[in-house]
């Protein structure tokens, strides 16, 4: 008998898709890829609440795989949610592309991945980082990965919330 197939790993920008990918439940990683850094955040197996994580340095395509190839394989991570910066008019600009292409090569962590509409995050990360007092130095430490969990928080509210 022959062997089957493996399959294909999902990228899709649709949240009904990527929930039928996933296993029920399952930690997520959620990413904000900026030009220099990549915030990074996690959420819990049942979907409940995203936490900021690291913020990496963005580099060559391999050492990125590997620091978020560690982070999947130590926190047993089901599938990624990456930011997807739209122009506010919805269409997509460089970063945008920028942002699909990176998506494209995650594959090769045999993930599904949902690209989310991040066009909102970051303001509402620096306002919640003003809120909470942080200098403008620690601000800017932490913008990504607090903008990777409001990305992340988003996608797993629509996710367990059942409204795909």
């Amino acid at each position: 008998m022959a062997e089957p197939e493996p399959l294909t790993p999902l990228l899709t920008e649709n949240a009904a898709e990527f929930a039928g990918a996933l296993p029920d439940g399952g930690v997520l990683l959620g990413l904000d890829l900026g030009t220099k850094t990549i915030g990074t955040a996690l959420c819990d197996a049942s979907w409940s609440f995203a936490t900021a994580g690291k913020t990496l340095p963005k580099g060559k395509f391999g050492r990125d795989k590997a620091a978020l190839e560690e982070i999947v394989r130590a926190r047993s991570v089901a599938g990624i949610v990456i930011g997807l910066p739209l122009n506010m008019d919805g269409s997509s600009g460089p970063r945008a592309q920028a942002s699909r292409s990176f998506a494209r090569n995650l594959l090769v962590l045999g993930l599904p991945v949902l690209l989310w509409d991040e066009r909102w995050s970051t303001a509402s990360a620096e306002r919640d980082l003003i809120a909470q007092d942080f200098s403008r130095a620690k601000r800017a430490e932490r913008i990504d990965s607090h903008a990777a969990a409001i990305i992340l928080q988003g996608a797993i509210d629509r996710l367990a919330g059942g409204i795909l």
